[in-house]
């Protein structure tokens, strides 16, 4: 057996032991919202091989985080879900997308934007302070797939599907991220193309409110000294 102890007394560096491998946390992420079966995780994670799901999956459950449940249906399957302590890491993997977030670029030709992704990102970025006494309903469409963000006072709900009678609806043509950090603005997204909406632009406005990635960390260079 591989020893990947780091070899210190510290409970980041035991975090790191139980879910720092590759593909882990994103294993955990895919599970935040929810039990999945092993086919729906291969749906979620294209890339990741067989063997790695399986390795991770083994490692999660030995380590508490992860466990397998029988369902009572009558196809009798298994899914995996998150433990108590697994569930513990939600705030932690939605900070981390937040952080991450702020130095995304254009997406890659190659790179996925899953069902998952959408909602936790929405998750993500909401800003409950900016919510308090809002009630409004958004409905996205990310091409293939839609979803829905109900605000209420400060409060979210965001679920697959449409919304029964948004307030707005946000058709994607693009990354929403330039939207979300603001790198644009609303009447700008709408007439460049970046987005379509149905209902009152101002409530796109509304929208980045809510949702906001924050600026971009600045990129100190060295300068190097010429001898």
């Amino acid at each position: 057996m591989v020893d990947r102890s780091f070899g210190q007394f510290c409970g980041l560096a035991r975090a790191l032991e139980l879910i720092g491998e590759r593909w882990a946390l994103l294993v955990v992420r895919d599970l935040v919202l929810g039990p999945k079966r092993y086919t729906e995780l291969q749906r979620t994670l294209p890339k990741i091989p067989s063997s790695i799901l399986s390795a991770r999956l083994n490692e999660l459950e030995d380590a508490g985080v992860v466990r397998r449940r029988v369902l009572a249906e009558l196809d009798a399957g298994v899914v995996y879900e998150l433990t108590e302590y697994g569930n513990e890491l939600e705030p932690v993997i939605l900070q981390l997308g937040l952080w991450g977030a702020r130095s995304l670029g254009d997406p890659a030709p190659d790179q996925v934007f899953t069902l998952d992704s959408a909602i936790l990102s929405l998750h993500t970025t909401f800003r409950p302070d900016a919510a308090i006494g809002v009630r409004v309903g958004y409905e996205l469409r990310y091409g293939p797939f839609t979803v829905h963000a109900l605000v209420d006072d400060g409060t979210l709900q965001v679920a697959e599907g449409p919304c029964p009678e948004p307030d707005l609806v946000i058709e994607l043509c693009g990354s929403i991220k330039p939207l979300l950090s603001k790198e644009i603005g609303a009447t700008e997204a709408v007439r460049s193309g970046l987005v379509r909406v149905e209902g009152d632009v101002e409530l796109l406005s509304r929208f980045t409110e809510l949702f906001h990635i924050p600026p971009a960390p600045v990129r100190l260079e060295k300068t190097l000294a010429v001898r």
